[in-house]
């Protein structure tokens, strides 16, 4: 392995805690301590991790309604993440945002959103902006399988080939668009084949392998930071949840599920790592403990954490108000 020690031992963290995240998250739905919808990303771990180490802090990202991981691999912290899912004021948006719609700008996450497909634009426009600014700057745009049967990322694809623009296209391939196999409403299986239509190179990785998923898309980002415009990655991988916690998951044989849990992320990389001999047994249940500490105490966080005052509601929104449209004569 080519990575230092110290960035094995990184990535393996935070896979663990985007797991941890997620199984507590779980939970608090149960409990209703976390109320509404939430898109549950355990599984895919090695994806959002293995694409963010390929990047630099002043790289951006757009996410999806499934972000949590995208989140927390850009360097989202635990507490402010658990505090926005349970609708507190020290969350990252201030608790409105909640599970589908983080956002964490300082770190260079342009948000997630709950609409499929939606934040393919807006990658495409912030990479605009880098090309403009002229800056080394490139924007990874995380997406699903069923994303890319969408009008606006064929018209976002065409854009970014044709001004050359450097942004990386990572598509999350986990099989299924809510309930629907791809294989269903996908002409093409390999999503990465779309590409060709708009001369744009695509690579294919093993979303569960974290090394493979970093090398791959370390290649497309040397391609974007030296001009040559935008690739297509698609990561095979597989949500271990439903699409939402009201999903029983009724279209998944449980012999399929056994399958991909068997390539899990998290012991797949942890049983290479002892195999090298970079850690003992020993040193990765450590690692996990502090993962799990962590977690509780994110948790800890958000429950004590008040809610936000109801005199701020209006804070932050842009729209003017009834009467400025009067005064301004748009009603009349």
């Amino acid at each position: 392995m080519k990575e230092s020690k110290e960035e094995l031992i990184g990535y393996l963290r935070k896979m663990m805690e985007i797991r941890l995240f997620e199984e507590k998250v779980m939970e608090l739905l149960a409990r209703n301590v976390i109320k509404g919808a939430s898109h549950l990303y355990a599984g895919e771990e090695a994806v959002a991790v293995g694409a963010c180490s390929a990047i630099k802090p002043d790289d951006y990202i757009t996410s999806t309604h499934r972000g949590h991981g995208h989140c927390l691999a850009k360097g989202g912290k635990l507490p402010e993440m658990m505090a926005e899912l349970c609708g507190k004021a020290t969350g990252y948006c201030k608790g409105r945002g909640g599970s589908m719609h983080i956002a964490d700008v300082t770190a260079g996450n342009l948000g997630a959103t709950g609409i499929v497909c939606s934040n393919v634009p807006v990658a495409v426009g912030a990479a605009l902006s880098v090309k403009m600014r002229k800056t080394s700057q490139v924007v990874l745009c995380f997406f699903g399988d069923g994303a890319s049967n969408n009008g606006v990322f064929h018209e976002s694809l065409n854009m970014a080939a044709v001004w050359k623009l450097p942004v990386v296209f990572v598509c999350e391939n986990n099989l299924y668009g809510m309930s629907v196999a791809a294989s269903r409403c996908s002409a093409v299986q390999d999503m990465a084949d779309k590409a060709k239509a708009y001369d744009i190179p695509s690579m294919i990785c093993d979303g569960m392998d974290v090394l493979a998923v970093r090398e791959t898309i370390k290649k497309a980002v040397e391609r974007a930071r030296k001009g040559d415009g935008p690739t297509l990655v698609e990561c095979k991988t597989y949500r271990y949840f439903g699409h939402s916690r009201s999903d029983p998951r009724a279209y998944r044989t449980k012999e399929e599920e056994k399958e991909w849990r068997n390539k899990c992320p998290i012991k797949q990389f942890s049983k290479k790592l002892v195999d090298n001999k970079i850690f003992t047994e020993q040193e990765i249940a450590q690692i996990e403990k502090q993962a799990e500490e962590d977690v509780e105490s994110a948790e800890k966080f958000a429950v004590e954490s008040p809610y936000p005052n109801v005199k701020e509601l209006r804070d932050d929104i842009y729209a003017p108000s009834p009467t400025e449209l009067v005064n301004g004569g748009a009603i009349r």
